[in-house]
């Protein structure tokens, strides 16, 4: 994948991590972090980029109406999510709105990261088209039935909400097919954590000359 990292340069080697919801591409950054990557979570960013002052409220704003308010006039974004997650054309307004001042903040912190290896932690990262600036792209994925127990057990879901919400992202064989690397998270965290270090071990060997 054409990244701009470098294991000769003095760039970051820039890992692109992506999943759909509920699959635990969240704890898998979790576990970067603590191996020492720096993290930066995209999804977080576009929903600094949403506050009042941020650059994305007044577009996201005019694309939905006052009805996405909530009283102190920042965004609900449970009322958002219940009108995106249901409206294809919506979810669209919706990354037109915010991805542009998404992407730039997420460069600019990658700019002013210090550690070797930065991981940007996105769900959108692919459909934003983030991860053709990357040097690795790697996504975690689970099976449905998972995903909707792991939504109804820990975001408080129902169950019919939860698929509704695993349905409206497009099909994770997409995703697995431009990868570099798939976790299939399927089992206990010490599994996954494994599988992690793995890979991190073999990303860190790609640095040591430099590093």
């Amino acid at each position: 994948m054409g990244g701009v990292g470098s294991v000769s340069g003095g760039l970051p080697y820039l890992i692109g991590l992506t999943g759909n919801i509920a699959t635990g591409k969240s704890e898998v950054g979790r576990i970067l972090s603590q191996l020492g990557a720096k993290v930066i979570d995209a999804d977080r960013v576009a929903h600094e980029v949403m506050e009042p002052q941020g650059p994305a409220y007044a577009a996201v704003v005019e694309a939905f109406g006052p009805g996405v308010l909530a009283e102190d006039g920042t965004i609900d974004r449970a009322i958002l999510g219940s009108i995106v997650f249901r409206d294809p054309e919506a979810m669209h307004r919706l990354e037109a709105a915010v991805h542009p001042a998404t992407i730039a903040e997420v460069g600019r912190r990658i700019a002013h990261a210090s550690e070797p290896v930065v991981v940007v932690e996105a769900i959108k990262l692919i459909e934003a088209g983030m991860h053709r600036l990357y040097d690795e792209l790697w996504v975690v994925t689970a099976p449905r039935a998972l995903q909707i127990r792991r939504l109804t057990e820990n975001r408080d879901l129902g169950e019919e909400e939860a698929a509704l919400r695993v349905d409206a992202q497009p099909p994770q064989e997409e995703k697995v097919a431009l990868a570099d690397r798939v976790f299939v998270n399927d089992g206990e965290l010490d599994e996954l954590v494994d599988k992690v270090q793995g890979a991190w071990a073999e990303v860190r060997s790609k640095l040591e000359p430099v590093t």
